[in-house]
């Protein structure tokens, strides 16, 4: 019998679910192709190794950037390989649940579900990543009552108030962790000079970033390539650069959260402010991030226990309870 699988196809990590057994896969969304040939070289882990070290003719590449797929040939890849790695045969082919931001658009639904389909699912069903977040969170969704989830990912920001079921109001924006990586190394390159890559960014940006003054205020040393010389160069960072040079997409995911908090019924208002807002995503991990948001939108605010994997455990949850909670995937609501 084909276990079936959930799937979080995030724009920096990917997750596999497999029924009866957990998380399976956890890795970077990244795959590396051979330009020439179209084979495909490496995925996760071993491709994010490649990123900004290959030569012209091999690629490693994101499939998904900004929550949107740019390229669909090597989405359905990526696809194929998990499946193959979780399992999937010609003589057991699963149901496939796959988590996707709510922000994509009709011919990306499909493209995803075709491409599951040709991968060797038996079924592709979809789930909104804030509706997933909020089933792991064991949210009383069938309540008449207010639940909010903010989900930072990679490439999106996506903030969704839930109640009986549903999604009564959504805020979504196509920023996310990534462009805080390209926020520092614009800043780095314009105040010290000096090229870094996204891997280097990132380092960055988890070590002394911050979305407010911290306690642990530090710096970090750096080393990139100097503009003008074009040889190797090496400079202090300070945590308080860092913020400010970050502050301007920060408050671009906090504003979606207050938009979509007043775009919500009155009379969801009180439920606010007693049950809070949750918090996932690789985002939700920036320091401050959480104490920003309550300042700005006077709601207490509560990160998941585990915040990289609560979308994917909430659609594991769906793939374990299939009948009981189908009606919440985005093609059986339509």
């Amino acid at each position: 019998m084909a276990r079936d699988l959930a799937i979080d196809l995030g724009t920096a990590n990917t997750l596999v679910y497999m029924q009866g057994r957990g998380i399976v896969i956890n890795e970077p969304s990244v795959i590396a192709v051979n330009r020439r040939t179209g084979d495909v070289l490496a995925t996760g882990e071993d491709a994010w190794e490649m990123i900004g070290r290959t030569p012209g003719y091999i690629v490693a590449v994101r499939p998904l950037r900004g929550g949107a797929i740019t390229d669909f040939e090597v989405t359905e890849k990526m696809i194929r390989l998990l499946l193959q790695r979780a399992g999937v045969s010609r003589f057991s082919r699963p149901k496939v649940l796959i988590c996707v931001p709510s922000a994509i658009t009709e011919v990306e639904r499909r493209a995803v579900t075709d491409a599951t389909r040709r991968a060797g699912a038996a079924e592709a069903h979809l789930l909104e990543q804030p509706m997933a977040a909020a089933i792991g969170a064991d949210l009383d969704l069938d309540e008449p009552a207010g639940n909010t989830v903010v989900d930072i990912g990679g490439g999106t920001t996506e903030t969704a108030v839930i109640s009986l079921g549903g999604i009564v109001a959504l805020e979504a924006v196509r920023v996310g962790s990534f462009d805080i990586d390209t926020a520092i190394q614009a800043h780095v390159r314009r105040e010290h000079a000096i090229a870094i890559g996204e891997r280097t960014a990132e380092a960055i940006k988890m070590s002394i970033g911050s979305a407010l003054p911290v306690p642990a205020d530090g710096e970090a040393e750096v080393r990139g390539r100097d503009l003008v010389s074009g040889l190797p160069k090496t400079v202090i960072l300070h945590s308080a650069e860092i913020r400010d040079a970050i502050n301007e997409v920060i408050t671009q995911m906090v504003d979606s959260v207050v938009r979509c908090l007043s775009s919500s019924p009155p009379e969801l208002a009180r439920d606010f402010l007693q049950r809070g807002i949750y918090m996932v995503g690789g985002g939700a991990l920036l320091r401050g991030m959480p104490e920003r948001i309550s300042r700005e939108t006077k709601v207490p605010v509560t990160l998941a226990e585990q915040p990289l994997e609560a979308v994917v455990l909430g659609a594991g949850h769906c793939v374990e309870n299939f009948q009981a909670l189908k009606g919440m995937f985005m093609d059986q609501r339509r």
